[in-house]
């Protein structure tokens, strides 16, 4: 993990600014609202994140049944991918605690970002893809951000929420910098993954399941 590298894979066609665009967009909107609150971004930024594996999993599902063919493990990647971002929104609303307002405000969010994104991927699953990349890749920035701020002392480095620990499998003594580490790799694995599915529909060879 301390070797976790950002990246940025430069946008070349018009469905890739398409894309990079939208994700402009919702880091914009995400600032608005809670700018360096960086428990209570994560918690919008995971529910939303949770929404692509999802919705890519079920058209992906329906798509190999009418084509009655193998899906080469990608259904089951994708739906691995939605749980992991809801077990991310699952730890910061234990840290974030929101308010009722806030809760509101995530499932509006949510709703309108499921119906826009159903939308995109029936039209262009490549570009569907390629903007869960780039908001993957805003996701390590925000979170490289978030650990700069612990190391400064700015964010309180409290205690790991237990579910945290279960789940990565954390010392009983974590605390919150190692919760972050291991999401921020999680992002990157889903950066990357995505990026690779979008130029696989290009080379039309798709990439294999990973276990």
């Amino acid at each position: 993990m301390s070797n976790f590298e950002l990246s940025h894979q430069k946008p070349n066609k018009v469905s890739e600014y398409i894309a990079y665009k939208i994700t402009q967009s919702l880091k914009f909107m995400l600032n608005l609202f809670y700018g360096k609150k960086y428990a209570k971004r994560a918690v919008i930024l995971e529910t939303i994140a949770a929404v692509p594996g999802m919705v890519a999993g079920m058209l992906n599902h329906l798509k190999a049944l009418r084509r009655m063919r193998d899906d080469q493990g990608w259904i089951r990647e994708l739906l691995d991918e939605a749980e992991n971002e809801r077990m991310h929104l699952m730890i910061f609303l234990d840290i974030a605690k929101p308010t009722w307002i806030e809760r509101t405000l995530v499932l509006l969010g949510q709703g309108i970002f499921l119906i826009i994104y159903t939308f995109l991927y029936i039209l262009s699953s490549k570009t569907g893809h390629r903007v869960v990349g780039y908001f993957e890749e805003e996701a390590c920035k925000s979170y490289s951000e978030f650990l700069q701020k612990i190391d400064a002392g700015e964010v309180e480095n409290v205690p790991a929420p237990k579910i945290a620990k279960d789940y990565y499998a954390l010392d009983d003594d974590a605390c919150l910098r190692d919760v972050v580490l291991c999401i921020r790799e999680d992002e990157g694995k889903h950066r990357d993954r995505n990026h690779e599915f979008a130029d696989s529909f290009e080379t039309g060879d798709l990439p294999s399941h990973q276990q």
